[in-house]
């Protein structure tokens, strides 16, 4: 059954209200099953109005019974649980008795992040990590069958959170539109963003079609664009009902966004841009305590984006000229590697430590971070 789309503007300040010491999670569903709410409102036209109601119902009820509510009903939208993990959530929600001291352990117990271009390879890296640490993932990708399945494999391992699969397609608004709206539903809002999906075709300007420059673009800086300005509202009503809570947007870019890239200017223009955009959302955003920042990683050899066989750029940069005097995939990958100081790609361990910073640190934004092993330093 679906639920009515005025979910997303009041779910993730519910979500808020509830989370005292530990940020929870929150799950809506379409059918009551049986369960008997705690907490009854009725959703209202004007959605702050909603929440006021709900502020002063979960008051009341923490007076009268010295615990939070666990099971709300929206009348109108859906019953919701609130609880610390993913398993207790949907427990709840079926009316269904659950051990309450399993404890959640990992650094990223308590977060709730979407991650784009995250069914396979550098993404897909980030989704591991995320998950075994501890939080729930959203894996945001265009291919559906390998997305769905990364998702389920995930769940077998997983106790308490929860890796959630949809569909999106960033370069279009209604698509990210659609991914926040799934999101909210299955984990009742998000802390982070991580918008890494993103294409790259070598070529210079003799190569280069219009069509092909314009793909770039539109998947690389506007799909950027489009799930900043998606998940922002989210993040600032979760910012604006819970005091000292912070909240972010981290975009992977790239060391191509520090630096030009011979034979290589559509993702490089793309990334020099999406600096742009992170600098100016993070002046935008931070007096909402959203924080915006991007990511640079330097070489990841090991994924799909440099080894695919057919399109990787150990490829496409051979075939194009790109290296001088390379005869094989080897004689790239061993030119590329020659460049770094630190004598190897990056890894996803790499990216990761950055990502944890960037979540963890509540003062800086707006920032390039490099992480290309001496590579490219900032100046």
């Amino acid at each position: 059954m679906a639920i009515n789309k005025k979910i997303v503007e009041i779910l993730p300040a519910l979500r808020m209200i509830l989370s005292e010491d530990k940020i929870k999670v929150a799950k809506v569903s379409g059918s009551e099953n049986g369960v008997e709410p705690q907490i009854k409102v009725k959703v209202s036209d004007d959605s702050s109005e909603t929440i006021h109601q709900l502020k002063a119902q979960i008051e009341l009820f923490q007076q009268q019974n010295g615990v939070l509510p666990k099971v709300i009903l929206l009348e109108g939208i859906g019953l919701v649980a609130v609880a610390e993990t993913s398993f207790e959530t949907e427990q709840l929600l079926l009316n269904q008795a659950f051990d309450e001291n399993i404890v959640a352990e990992g650094r990223a117990v308590g977060k709730t992040a979407i991650i784009t271009g995250g069914a396979q390879g550098f993404g897909g890296g980030l989704v591991e990590s995320i998950i075994k640490d501890g939080g729930n993932v959203v894996i945001a990708d265009l291919n559906e069958e390998k997305g769905k399945a990364f998702a389920a494999a995930l769940n077998q391992k997983s106790k308490y959170n929860k890796a959630h699969f949809v569909k999106v397609d960033v370069s279009d608004l209604a698509s990210v539109d659609h991914l926040v709206y799934e999101t909210v539903c299955e984990f009742g809002g998000f802390d982070v963003f991580i918008s890494n999906a993103g294409v790259l075709r070598a070529g210079g300007l003799d190569e280069m079609t219009p069509e092909a420059f314009e793909f770039m673009t539109k998947v690389n800086y506007t799909g950027y664009f489009n799930c900043a300005k998606s998940a922002s509202p989210v993040l600032k009503l979760q910012t604006a009902n819970k005091p000292g809570y912070f909240a972010d947007i981290i975009q992977i870019n790239s060391k191509s966004g520090l630096k030009g890239s011979n034979r290589n200017f559509a993702y490089a223009g793309g990334k020099f841009g999406g600096i742009g955009l992170t600098q100016s959302f993070a002046l935008e955003l931070m007096p909402s305590r959203v924080k915006v920042n991007s990511i640079c990683p330097g070489n990841f050899f090991d994924g799909p984006l440099w080894s695919d066989p057919e399109k990787g750029l150990f490829v496409q940069y051979l075939n194009a000229g790109k290296v001088k005097g390379a005869k094989t995939i080897e004689d790239v990958k061993a030119f590329y590697e020659a460049q770094v100081p630190a004598g190897r790609g990056c890894t996803v361990l790499d990216v990761m430590r950055a990502v944890y910073y960037v979540m963890e640190q509540e003062y800086e934004t707006g920032q390039a971070i490099p992480v290309t092993g001496g590579q490219e330093m900032l100046k």
